[in-house]
């Protein structure tokens, strides 16, 4: 029987990138942030290596294969990872070989910049539209129509509400803000 092969790789977006280098504390933030901290093993384990069984990863990480193919796949989906599927000869299955898609590492870190700047933006706008209010506990902050419904009682410890002078957040908001902007702007001028 021939052996039958099969590549699957997902395709990139086209979006700009700035000239950042890839190193590996932005490959541990975009998979931390993507997939969680359980992935990094397997992605830094498949760095520089190609077309490696997902059988030789779990074993060599000692991790269950049940575990380390929900974490491959987990990683697939945000395109961090991409394999190869092969039958095998002799069992008739079919094994994944996966390689580390490290280009895409770029435009993931600056996509999720740019999902971060958009939360903010939407957040700082709730901030300064909207009046809220807080009990002496600090258990839970509403905005004027929560706290009305509530006859301005804390659901949680049944204390008056008082409004809550909401401008150092507002002011962190858009430190943050300013922070992401120049981080584009940092990684422009390597």
């Amino acid at each position: 029987m021939e052996q039958k092969q099969i590549c699957v790789v997902k395709k990139s977006s086209n979006m700009k990138v700035s000239n950042m280098k890839v190193n590996k504390k932005l490959i541990e933030e975009v998979v931390i942030e993507l997939v969680g901290e359980e992935a990094l093993p397997i992605v830094f384990y498949l760095k520089g290596k190609k077309r490696i069984s997902e059988f030789i990863i779990a074993e060599e990480l000692d991790v269950e294969i049940h575990r380390t193919r929900n974490l491959l796949y987990r990683l697939y989906e945000h395109n961090i990872v991409f394999f190869m599927r092969r039958k095998d000869k002799i069992k008739g299955w079919y094994i994944c070989y996966w390689d580390f898609n490290e280009p895409i590492i770029l435009e993931l870190a600056e996509k999720i910049r740019l999902e971060k700047i958009e939360k903010i933006k939407v957040r700082i706008q709730k901030e300064e539209n909207n009046t809220f209010y807080m009990c002496k506990n600090a258990c839970e902050r509403m905005t004027f129509d929560n706290a009305i419904e509530h006859n301005f009682k804390c659901s949680e410890c049944g204390q008056i509400m008082n409004d809550q002078d909401n401008t150092r957040t507002i002011e962190f908001l858009k430190e943050r803000l300013k922070e992401l902007n120049s981080t584009k702007e940092k990684t422009k001028k390597k």
